[in-house]
């Protein structure tokens, strides 16, 4: 079972000042929380692309190659990179290019983007939302295969058995698909035998489930090993001395994230009662004590057969030293805990 964090580098007002920090203190303060990540042992860092005023990390590769110079063993995500507005060749030796900078640690995580500004901003037509991650997603596929390259497609110019450089350590560099739990995504990711990242971010994750047992059977209807592709989930939480002054501190910043959110987006408002109920036992938060939220990472593994769980936090600003302290805790006191008691679950069930 691996642990790790998440993060889209957020740069929104703070909730009780109103003042917003700069992007590039922004961008050191998460270099900090990577390099803390890795010396408290945890799996798996995450950097999340987007393109708006409130989000610093446009690049997550050049984020994540700031931190691969000063970390040791944790793996380094984008989460996700939005491969329908990008160009395959260049994530590939961007991702290449951190893969030799921290010696076979660089994965990508792919995804088409809830966020719809970079498509404009790279010149993308919306109408072919669908059909530019295919192409793109078969193009990187290509690049990883093979050194030389010879390919055809409607949205980019076509490569004739032209080489991509620099090649990385690993072989192959990971590709995982992330989903927001779109079924075409999931059987997609089964098909072509890729690891799975799924964004379980509200109602219950156990319903999650049906989706997880759909991607094996796509996996295992292509001839894959169903049983060693890894499923990961990314979720909202913090972590603090006690559930209550967790609460307290991730309530507010989270609050007005959604709601900028929900006005974008026609949701309803988000209340104290929608942040309580989603920290429930059976919701999507994972906000509390360590075991608190150990207990919850490890009913998720038993119940929805999550491989890899990336906690996401901050949402929204909050205090620089609050989300290091909900790092230290994470890697000191909750994976000890759920790695402890998954493994004995694992060894009873054989």
């Amino acid at each position: 079972m691996e642990i790790g964090i998440s993060t889209f580098v957020e740069t929104t007002p703070d909730p009780q000042t109103g003042e917003v920090i700069s992007h590039a203190q922004r961008i050191r303060e998460v270099v900090e929380e990577i390099v803390l990540a890795d010396q408290v042992g945890l799996d798996v860092y995450g950097v999340g692309e987007h393109h708006r005023i409130d989000y610093a990390a446009s690049a997550p590769a050049v984020i994540l190659a700031a931190a691969a110079a000063q970390t040791q063993r944790i793996r380094l995500t984008s989460a996700v990179t939005v491969l329908s507005s990008d160009d395959p060749v260049r994530v590939f030796q961007d991702f290449a290019t951190l893969d030799g900078i921290s010696n076979g640690r660089a994965e990508i995580m792919a995804g088409r983007g809830s966020f719809i500004e970079s498509f404009p901003l790279f010149g993308y037509d919306l109408d072919n939302y669908d059909e530019l991650f295919d192409e793109k997603l078969e193009l990187l596929l290509k690049i990883r295969e093979s050194e030389k390259v010879t390919w055809k497609g409607g949205h980019r110019p076509a490569i004739n058995n032209l080489g991509v450089y620099p090649r990385p350590v690993q072989n192959p560099l990971p590709v995982w698909i992330g989903s927001g739990g779109n079924q075409e995504s999931v059987v997609r990711a089964g098909l072509l035998g890729l690891p799975l990242v799924l964004a379980i971010i509200g109602g219950s994750p156990v319903q999650f489930a049906p989706l997880v047992e759909l991607y094996k059977k796509a996996a295992r209807h292509a001839g894959h090993d169903a049983s060693q592709l890894p499923v990961a989930s990314h979720s909202h939480g913090f972590i603090s001395e006690s559930t209550e002054l967790a609460a307290e501190k991730f309530f507010p910043s989270t609050q007005q994230v959604m709601n900028v959110l929900g006005r974008e987006r026609g949701w309803g408002p988000y209340t104290r009662s929608t942040f309580d109920t989603a920290r429930s036992p059976e919701g999507a938060l994972y906000v509390g004590d360590p075991e608190t939220v150990a207990q919850k990472i490890i009913h998720l593994r038993k119940q929805v057969g999550i491989t890899r769980f990336m906690l996401h936090v901050p949402v929204g600003t909050m205090p620089h030293e609050d989300v290091m302290k909900a790092i230290e805790l994470l890697g000191t006191e909750v994976a000890p805990r759920v790695r402890e008691e998954i493994s004995q679950w694992e060894a009873e069930s054989q």
